[in-house]
């Protein structure tokens, strides 16, 4: 257990992007078994949760790009061999998620499950491992400015009308489509290049990121009344969830980098003990996001005898059980066993199909 907790605390870890992805954790719990009031209005009290909405799922593809830079050499990209190898473990890891993903969809959990699209992501980040910090981020920034103009007219196509169409969404996650949140990613590729331990860091990306934040959502709001009678600029316009629209894009990329200021500078602070349950939540995000489906599936399954009716399962009101379930679940096994199960798994396969020179010549 000492072992388990030295890892989960210790100096070498980051523990304010655990507590970042343990609210992303939460907040995608929120926004599939809460029924919310939208849109998301200050003068509302009643419709602030709808933050959740998007968000969350936006905060998740942005502290993945985190994750993949710190694994592959932080502020100093790897390069040589080291390189080959984080390419290639990168690359198995994206196709044990992918068939994770479908294996969660086959559930029929009524939820757009995200594994698929980002498998895709960590496929498209692989040229880029090698890229400094200021290149990344202007990469981002470009992605995230031209990319809904392009999603827009790509969501238009006929083409994801018919059977073929759905069925492709479902297997590449079209649902967060790659042209658009390749963005995210790397902008979190971006931010994991730069130097997270240090305060004025954390507390630039607070700043930037709410100031940014205001600025999206609220040009939206402006634009708003005046869009036209088309469904293309009514798309690229839009400030709703999973819209795609330029302000939704930006702000909720904003809104994630103020996030994981945040908690980083939460995590420097005493608060961050009591705050130890999401930390270890956020230590193991995709045994967090498995384990909900799976609970969800089978939940719904004996007290509905089917997976796939939302509103009826949200009747059950499961959103307080099921966090509690998977809060608990997941501090127990990193105070006790550490890494998260399929965290552990899929680096084990990772590193057993992906080997050094060193470790092929033992």
């Amino acid at each position: 257990m000492r072992r388990a907790l030295a890892r989960l605390i210790g100096p070498d870890r980051l523990g304010g992007i655990d507590l970042a992805r343990g609210l992303a954790v939460i907040g995608m719990l929120a926004a599939h078994l809460l029924t919310i009031e939208e849109p998301f209005e200050l003068t509302r009290p009643q419709t602030w949760l709808d933050i959740v909405n998007g968000r969350s799922s936006i905060l998740f593809a942005v502290l993945a790009g985190v994750s993949v830079a710190l694994t592959t050499g932080g502020t100093s990209p790897v390069a040589g061999e080291r390189l080959r190898v984080a390419r290639g473990r990168l690359l198995v890891r994206a196709g044990l998620i992918w068939v994770l993903g479908i294996l969660l969809i086959l559930t029929g959990v009524p939820v757009y499950v995200i594994l698929p699209a980002y498998a895709i992501l960590f496929l498209l980040a692989l040229p880029l491992l090698r890229l400094p910090a200021g290149i990344l981020f202007a990469v981002a920034a470009a992605l995230l400015l031209v990319m809904p103009l392009v999603q827009a007219a790509l969501g238009l196509l006929p083409f994801w009308d018919t059977a073929a169409g759905e069925s492709v969404a479902l297997v590449i996650g079209w649902a967060y489509p790659f042209p658009l949140w390749i963005g995210f990613l790397v902008l979190g590729l971006a931010l994991g290049r730069t130097d997270l331990r240090d305060a004025r860091v954390a507390a630039i990306l607070v700043v930037m990121g709410i100031g940014t934040a205001v600025f999206a959502y609220g040009a939206g709001g402006l634009a708003a009344p005046v869009t036209v009678a088309s469904d293309y600029w009514g798309i690229v316009l839009s400030t709703h969830p999973h819209s795609g629209g330029l302000p939704e894009v930006v702000g909720g990329a904003a809104t994630a980098v103020a996030v994981l200021g945040g908690c980083l500078l939460i995590a420097r602070t005493p608060v961050t003990w009591l705050l130890l349950p999401l930390r270890a939540t956020g230590s193991m995000p995709l045994t967090a996001y498995t384990a909900q489906l799976l609970i969800w599936a089978v939940w719904a399954l004996l007290a509905l005898g089917e997976t796939g009716a939302l509103w009826e399962f949200r009747e059950l009101e499961p959103f307080w059980p099921l966090t509690i379930v998977v809060v608990v679940g997941c501090t127990l096994w990193a105070l006790t066993m550490g890494r998260g199960p399929l965290e552990r798994l899929f680096a084990w396969v990772a590193r057993r199909s992906v080997r050094t020179v060193a470790e092929r010549a033992r």
